[in-house]
């Protein structure tokens, strides 16, 4: 998801977004760790996805303060 995409998304989807992605990197996890993903970039991709999201989260947050 580009960063042009989670700009345009409001607060509270990004949050829930945040939620689900969460859940997702989690049963990858366990996944990986039970039999090896076939594409283990998956998890990078997931991490950085929910940086993303919480970076901007955390910008509007700052933006709402001052």
């Amino acid at each position: 998801m580009k960063a042009s995409v989670i700009r345009e998304m409001t607060t509270q989807e990004i949050t829930e977004q945040i939620a689900e992605e969460k859940i997702n990197y989690d049963k990858l996890r366990m996944a990986h760790h039970i039999s090896p993903l076939e594409n283990p970039a998956e998890l990078k991709l997931k991490r950085k996805l929910i940086a993303r999201l919480s970076t901007e989260l955390k910008a509007r947050a700052e933006v709402s303060a001052s």
